[in-house]
């Protein structure tokens, strides 16, 4: 419920703020677990690309804002869960899986921190290749100027099987790139419509 009424609101806020304009919308399955996996530049990304979907979409929170009286309880109504700073834990890590495999949505920035450099960490890949999530590649153009258009474009979905018949490292590091590369050409393809 407080998802929906926080959902529908910031709808509303983005469009009239950030002309936010979707696009691939229908790349993404209705039921089933997703992995959404996009470029990050401003702590406005996480309801960029979670506001436009009609499911629940979660996320993962440094542990210290769970701290914040009142804003704990929001944010974990929303969807997010905590992560400690400087590294992903156990828990976290079951969190995850545990939420792509009883078939929900959730929503990661693989370069890690805010940046434009399109290096990937693996934790993406890692979460993709042990589960059967669906991974979304997810491109946001814009810089959150008033009024600006902010565009999110949800690209079609990663063939990762060729890493998953044999996980190593390797197949990890492959499947990272090839993420990366999908989100680096949806970059390049929202930059030209800019």
């Amino acid at each position: 419920m407080i998802y929906n009424v926080c959902r529908s609101l910031l709808r509303i806020i983005y469009k009239i703020l950030f002309r936010l304009e979707p696009s691939g919308l229908e790349n993404i399955p209705k039921e089933g677990g997703v992995l959404l996996t996009s470029n990050h530049i401003s702590l406005f990304d996480p309801p960029t690309i979670g506001i436009l979907l009609d499911r629940k979409v979660h996320f993962m929170a440094k542990k210290e804002l769970f701290d914040v009286f009142g804003f704990g309880w929001l944010i974990t109504q929303l969807g997010a869960f905590p992560v400690k700073r400087g590294g992903v834990s156990k828990e976290s890590i079951k969190i995850s899986l545990n939420i792509l495999r009883s078939g929900k949505v959730m929503g990661i920035f693989p370069e890690g921190s805010r940046n434009d450099e399109g290096a990937g960490k693996k934790g993406a890949a890692s979460f993709a290749l042990r589960t059967d999530a669906v991974v979304i590649p997810v491109a946001i153009i814009g810089n959150y100027k008033l009024f600006r258009k902010v565009r999110v474009i949800y690209g079609k979905p990663v063939d990762l099987t060729p890493f998953k018949e044999n996980p190593t490292q390797d197949s990890v590091d492959l499947a990272t790139h090839e993420i990366m590369s999908r989100i680096a050409e949806l970059k390049a393809q929202g930059s030209l419509l800019q």
